[in-house]
């Protein structure tokens, strides 16, 4: 660091101890990477006792070009500003800087400048670099969240859960955040230099980077490649050939990497929870509480008429503008917002999938989740969207033989149910949606609908339902690759048999509503008896359904029943995921850090097809880089593989090893296995 002769000799950052107070020591051991509003100590080691009169002063410097420029006081002034203070002892000076609550996050370069008593500067080190990030155990910084067990989750934690499948049948996937894997904090602050902002007018942006309402929004623009250098190209459908098909991915880490790796070019393919998942860890990276969400039976309204309108032909693929998804990933993140009045404090909604336009760019939120309950939709930012993703009316329409449109069905309750997060406590489900809307039914929440512009009540052209029928579509929670029945039950409760036209159509569909193909249709003219029901079986074979179902293993079951009368028709409507099978994981004896370890996988082939082209890929924070193990042999129905790994666990703790397997007809099968990586203590015998 020091030139030969000078006086002062070396600066120690003092990067172990340092780390290890600001909880950063997990990101690096030696880099110094701090946190705002804690103060740090560093030690400049001089050739002799300071000269006479001659003092030490610090300059800091941010940005490519020294855009931002901060001179260290060297006494405690006002909050907002940083100083330090110094004891010598000899040859030696301890200094320990304060840093604001509100600085600037980002990598800082320490200048150490020996100034005379003339204001001439003696002596000037300047290569001393360190990384600034939010922190959320100071009680001034805005990201503040005092309660340590969710510090632990929402900041620490590498290890996330993400859940999907249907509202009534939810299933969860492992997903490795690591935040604090090796370069993904310089990845994270790589994605702020690339974004709009930044390359529009870097010396703003980095003036801005204090505070986490820019930093959020600009991730949740950066995350996807809708209009910039963003990290993920989003794909909804197959083929994923050029790509990593978004199932395959079990982490953002390797996402991050090639991103970055590959020189800032967008890596193919996300969807909603691989945005989401991408997105935690950079926050979370960054110093920024923040857990991701599910939200099941999700609406995507693009019209901000707070209802989804789809139309029921029973016979078209149409593509409708409006929809409604199985489930809907995004995140939230814990700050106060400045910007807003008092009371919107706390989670904030961040949506990094890119569905709609918000100020010109592909990005949404941050949006306090209170106003999302309170109905206040003026709030910034995507409010009136966030809002009618988790409230919005389903209206279903029917064309009638002469042209005109019949409203056959409103659905005022399926939206936004069973809100998911991964519980503090362990890796089950803790249910948030009371934190978003008040129970249905409520005088509150009829009181939020008028607030925000909803219509309570829908009308349907003056016809009513026929009171004395019910229609049920019954189902199994059948496994992908068996043969299975649905039930359609219609029940006549009248005094009098009742005839009835009943239509079934049954499709294929991917987790945002996309047609995939027809599994099957069924029209029959019945009579259903008073105080009877009437059965109808529908046999699904998997020879037959899986040439159509997409990779999200959904089937969609839609059933009208019209009883003879000028009364409107019965809809009911099934979603029937088809459940995957698990790997089993073997870790072999107890894990030390920097000692092999072993670990068998292991899979049977549960369908009644060979299987071709298996591929296991394994992660997991501390203990390995994303791997993938080819089996090169044909997979026989109810044949069971075996793959052995063998790694070297890098950090100590509780670990993740996740595992996926994809073949030809088969894929996303996840298996995860809990590793206890410990310190080896070495009996040493006294001579």
């Amino acid at each position: 660091m020091a030139q030969q002769n000078s006086f002062i000799v070396d600066v120690d950052l003092r990067s172990h101890e340092n780390n290890l107070f600001h909880r950063t020591r997990e990101i690096d051991r030696e880099r110094l990477i701090v946190r705002r509003g804690q103060p740090f100590s560093i030690t400049v080691q001089l050739s002799d006792s300071l000269p006479h009169k001659h003092q030490l002063e610090l300059v800091l410097h941010l940005g490519k070009q020294d855009e931002v420029v901060i001179k260290v006081q060297r006494q405690r002034g006002t909050g907002d500003k940083w100083w330090f203070n110094q004891q010598e002892a000899q040859s030696e000076i301890l200094l320990t800087l304060h840093s604001p609550a509100d600085a600037i996050i980002g990598q800082y370069y320490l200048s150490v400048l020996l100034m005379s008593l003339d204001g001439r500067i003696v002596e000037k080190i300047n290569e001393i670099s360190f990384h600034l990030l939010f922190n959320p155990w100071c009680k001034d910084d805005v990201v503040y969240l005092p309660d340590e067990k969710l510090l632990h989750e929402y900041v620490m934690n590498e290890d996330g859960v993400i859940f999907m499948g249907t509202w009534d049948y939810i299933r969860s996937i492992p997903w490795n955040y690591g935040q604090f894997e090796d370069f993904v904090m310089d990845i994270c602050f790589e994605v702020l230099d690339n974004s709009k902002e930044a390359l529009q007018n870097f010396k703003m942006d980095i003036e801005r980077r204090s505070d986490p309402v820019h930093i959020s929004r600009i991730i949740t623009a950066m995350v996807n490649a809708n209009g910039d250098r963003g990290v993920l190209i989003g794909r909804w459908k197959q083929p994923y050939l050029d790509g990593v098909a978004p199932n395959r991915w079990t982490g953002s880490v390797p996402i991050l990497r090639k991103w970055s790796k590959d020189g800032i070019k967008a890596v193919k393919y996300g969807q909603c929870w691989v945005f989401a998942g991408v997105a935690c860890t950079v926050l979370r990276c960054l110093g920024i509480p923040t857990r991701l969400i599910t939200n099941f039976a999700s609406a995507h309204d693009v019209d901000g008429n707070l209802s989804i309108d789809f139309v029921e032909d029973f016979e078209s693929r149409e593509e409708k503008n409006d929809s409604s998804w199985n489930f809907h990933c995004w995140v939230e993140s814990w700050m106060r917002r400045d910007d807003l009045p008092k009371g919107n404090e706390g989670w904030q909604v961040l949506d990094p999938t890119p569905q709609e336009l918000s100020d010109g760019e592909f990005c949404c939120g941050p949006c306090p989740v209170s106003a999302i309950k309170e109905g206040n939709l003026g709030v910034k930012y995507d409010a009136p969207f966030i809002f009618a993703e988790v409230n919005a009316d389903i209206i279903y329409w029917r064309f009638l033989p002469g042209g005109q449109k019949q409203k056959i069905r409103v659905d005022q309750r399926s939206v936004g149910r069973n809100i998911s997060t991964k519980s503090i406590y362990g890796n089950g489900r803790e249910d948030v949606t009371l934190l978003y809307k008040y129970p249905e039914g409520s005088k509150e929440e009829r009181e939020v609908y008028k607030k925000a512009g909803r219509r309570v009540t829908h009308h349907t052209d003056g016809k009513v339902a026929p009171a004395r029928l019910n229609l049920l579509i019954k189902h199994p929670n059948p496994v992908f690759g068996t043969d299975f029945d649905v039930i359609l039950e219609v029940t006549n409760e009248g005094c009098d048999d009742t005839n009835v036209h009943l239509t079934v159509h049954a499709i294929a569909v991917t987790y945002n509503s996309l047609h995939q193909g027809e599994c099957q249709r069924q029209m029959n003219n019945v009579t259903v008896s008073a105080q009877k029901a009437h059965k109808e079986v529908l046999h699904f074979r998997y020879e037959d359904y899986s040439k159509c179902v997409s990779e999200h293993h959904l089937i969609r079951v839609k059933a009208l029943a019209e009883a003879q009368g000028d009364s409107l028709p019965l809809m009911a409507v099934a979603d029937i995921p088809l459940n995957m099978p698990e790997l089993h994981i073997q870790v072999l004896g107890k894990a030390f850090v920097w000692e092999q370890l072993t670990a068998y996988v292991s899979f049977t082939n549960p369908l009644p097809v060979p299987l071709t082209g298996g591929v296991f890929t394994l992660e997991g924070a501390g203990l390995l880089s994303e791997t993938q193990i080819y089996v090169q042999d044909v997979i026989s129905p109810g044949q069971k593989v075996s793959v052995k790994i063998s790694f070297t666990p890098m950090r100590t703790g509780v670990r993740t090893l996740l595992v996926d397997f994809d073949s030809d007809r088969l894929k996303d099968v996840k298996g995860v296995a809990s590793v206890v990586v410990r310190k080896k203590y070495r009996n040493t015998i006294p001579v």
